[in-house]
């Protein structure tokens, strides 16, 4: 598969109509095809079915140096897989991505990617860290982003309770933090903890809530039960 082949294959999925309200919703200036999140997900799971790891890679890294809204996407879904051996190129392509991020949406779909790969080799928290103090909040966001899978287990084995604490004490400094998507990232990150581990989430509140914007405390205290 050739970057070429796969553009081509993008644009024929592409809906007439659709590129100009996407790039009205998504407010960052660059190409969009107007091709629908499913019709990515299809394509990008026929490539990887054809592809070699090193061929995912570099077709990955082609599709997002394009700065294509929707090549973006697929270069992320390319490298969205639990199992990929070996994998140390793919994570460093996801790095690689980082300082790019300008909008939520591609960061999101790139992080889905590197959550794979952080669940698949857990050291590579210590790669992340230096995210947390960027002077982009994108960045910053996306350290948030890419350690979710860290909220979702009931009993936590010891290096992921060691993480979840970990990311805890980076959402303490986030929420001094004025940018709306920094408060969201934290609101998220709590919300979801709060289904396996709402004690946590409880004492969190309890120390650091009234730091947080509103919306962002009433959404990190969504599945809490209610007081009273």
């Amino acid at each position: 598969m050739t970057l070429q082949e796969a553009l081509t294959a993008l644009k024929a999925a592409a809906e007439e109509g659709r590129a100009e309200g996407m790039a009205d919703y998504h407010k960052v200036p660059r190409e969009y095809l107007g091709v629908p999140n499913p019709a990515i997900n299809d394509l990008a799971k026929e490539w990887r079915g054809q592809m070699s790891v090193e061929e995912r890679v570099t077709l990955a890294d082609e599709l997002w140096k394009t700065n294509i809204f929707e090549a973006r996407l697929a270069a992320a879904k390319l490298l969205t897989q639990a199992r990929i051996s070996p994998d140390e190129a793919v994570w460093e392509l996801i790095k690689s991505w980082v300082p790019d991020f300008d909008s939520w949406a591609i960061a999101d779909h790139a992080m889905m990617a590197g959550q794979k790969r952080l669940v698949a080799k857990p050291s590579r928290i210590e790669d992340i860290e230096p995210w947390t103090k960027s002077s982009e909040h994108w960045v910053r966001r996306a350290a948030m982003v890419v350690t979710l899978p860290y909220t979702k287990q009931n009993h936590p084995k010891p290096e992921e309770l060691a993480i979840r604490k970990r990311v805890l004490g980076w959402a303490v400094a986030y929420v001094e933090d004025d940018e709306w998507f920094i408060q969201k990232s934290v609101a998220w990150w709590l919300r979801d903890l709060s289904k396996h581990d709402a004690p946590r989430v409880e004492y969190f509140l309890a120390n650091h809530a009234r730091k947080m914007k509103p919306f962002a405390r009433k959404e990190a205290a969504k599945h809490l039960p209610k007081e009273g």
